[in-house]
């Protein structure tokens, strides 16, 4: 990782700068806030790779040591938060070469290049479980068409859609023009719009339950209305 401490800062807000200079100290507080505020995104792009959660959270694990005893390196030609999906992306990249050495990375990403891939409300789950389980089954069809998008779309997918990524910076951190990425965002969305509608079938009959704790509260209800019962 070419570069030195000398050029830290530049191009990096004054904060960013503060924040590497102490993790560079091995300040835990530093260390800690830079991996809570990157977590969630290495953990996706890493994951949107290698679909695996056990060999993602290593890949993340990884990422953040080789990060963290590199720092010297980080240059700030870009923020933080991309140099360090940068490093999860070849990471990940390298693990799945090692596992398919066919794979080329013209066929992942071009250029460089929980688990919890959509959180769905789970608040309502004490006391409406039958939700709750709806939710569940919805989030593991969802997840799974957006495993099944090919490698491309996906990334591309991962970064503008769950991550909220701009056009911009999902092409630099993949290393495609932003039509490119326009492109690739439309066709992904397409592609998830049909799979996902193929396969909600079954969870959409089971749509607005009636039953357990709901159907208990309204018989319970009505008896109390008539005065029956205890």
């Amino acid at each position: 990782m070419p570069g030195t401490a000398a050029g830290l800062t530049t191009g990096i807000r004054t904060s960013e700068a503060e924040l590497i200079e102490r993790a560079r100290r091995r300040e835990e507080a530093a260390l800690r806030e830079i991996m809570q505020a990157n977590n969630r995104r290495l953990y996706r792009l890493a994951r949107g790779i290698l679909r695996s959660d056990s060999e993602t959270e290593d890949v993340v694990q990884e990422t953040y040591v080789r990060a963290f005893t590199h720092l010297d390196g980080f240059i700030g030609d870009a923020a933080l938060s991309t140099w360090l999906s940068r490093i999860a992306i070849n990471e990940a990249l390298g693990r799945l070469r090692s596992r398919r050495p066919q794979v080329e990375l013209g066929s992942v990403p071009e250029a460089t290049l929980e688990a919890q891939i959509i959180k769905f409300p789970v608040s309502t789950a004490a006391t409406d479980p039958e939700k709750s389980m709806a939710q569940r089954e919805i989030q593991r069809v969802v997840e799974h068409a957006i495993d099944e998008l090919p490698d491309a779309f996906r990334m591309v997918f991962i970064a503008r859609v769950m991550e909220g990524m701009s056009m911009e910076e999902t092409a630099e951190l993949l290393g495609i023009k932003p039509e490119t990425v326009k492109t690739r965002l439309h066709r992904a969305r397409t592609l998830l719009r049909e799979n996902v509608e193929k396969k909600i079938g079954p969870v959409v009959l089971d749509a607005f339950p009636f039953a357990g704790q709901r159907c208990e509260r309204l018989t319970e209800a009505v008896l109390r209305r008539l005065g029956v019962g205890a």
